[in-house]
This record gives C-alpha cells, sequence and structure tokens, in this order.
C-alpha cells in the first residue's frame, strides 16, 4: 500500500455544529436543542499543523486495520512512533503504511491482511519514519 501524499494541513479552521445525541441509525433533524457546541475538525481529529499532514492509502494491505483504498489518512510527524503504531514509513526510499512492530532489536512492517507479508528491516536496509497515522477517513459518498 503506497501512500499519496495529498496536502500539508494549514493552521485554521472551520467550526461545524456537534450535536449532543448519538444516532444509532439514520439521522434525525438536528434540531437546535440539540446543539452541543462547535467545534472544529482540528478539534476532533487533534490536528496541530504543521506537524499533520494527509495522505491518500492505496491498495487492500491494510483493511483489517480499517483503512481501504481511497482512504484519507492524517498523519502526525510530531509522534514518535513505538511498536503497534501505524505509520508512514520509506523502506530504501519506497513510501508505505503498515504495523510498526519491535520486537528487541528486529523491526519490521505489518500488513493487516493475510495477503501479504511483513517486511522485515534488513542490515542495510534505510528505514524513515514519516510520521504516525492518527486517523483515517472514508468517503460514503461519491469521489
Amino acid at each position: 500500500m503506497i501512500p499519496q501524499v495529498v496536502a500539508r494541513l494549514l493552521a485554521h479552521s472551520c467550526r461545524l455544529p456537534l450535536f449532543s445525541f448519538r444516532v444509532p441509525a439514520g439521522f434525525p433533524s438536528p434540531a437546535q436543542d440539540h446543539l452541543e457546541r462547535s467545534i472544529s475538525l482540528d478539534e476532533i481529529l487533534d490536528i496541530r499543523a504543521p506537524h499533520t499532514y494527509l495522505v491518500r492509502a492505496a491498495g487492500d494491505s491494510m483493511v483489517r486495520a480499517g483503512i481501504f483504498d481511497g482512504d484519507l489518512l492524517v498523519v502526525n510527524r510530531s509522534r514518535e512512533a513505538v511498536s503497534n503504531d501505524i505509520v508512514i514509513a520509506a523502506v530504501n526510499a519506497e513510501p508505505i503504511v503498515k504495523r510498526l512492530v519491535i520486537e528487541g532489536k528486529q523491526v519490521s512492517l505489518h500488513p493487516e491482511n493475510p495477503k501479504y507479508a511483513p517486511r522485515y528491516i534488513l542490515e542495510g536496509d534505510e528505514l524513515l519514519i514519516w510520521g504516525v497515522v492518527d486517523y483515517s477517513i472514508r468517503s460514503h459518498g461519491k469521489r
């Protein structure tokens, strides 16, 4: 799964209404009496520009982690990656999105699809972590 850089986020935001009710199925009329407050997507997604950027996922290697082809990934460059984080990495200059696994001195990048094998980082490989995936955003309509 090769991520495609979409955009670096700007420091400003647009505030949207947040309603106090949860929607089990369907979407009832958003009456004003249910309006809790206005928030921004920056708040919800904990976006802190310029440490955050967006990439679009490609492929099906991360489907069991809930990341599907075309999903928009919110990536945090300020977080230090630890074992089990989903990361945007470059192995020998090839960008990928995988789950980082560190066991002792062995580092590997694991897919979340049994069709694919883990990528073990070997002596001589160059591994760069470009950021930790904090969120994935999926369109449920037309793209």
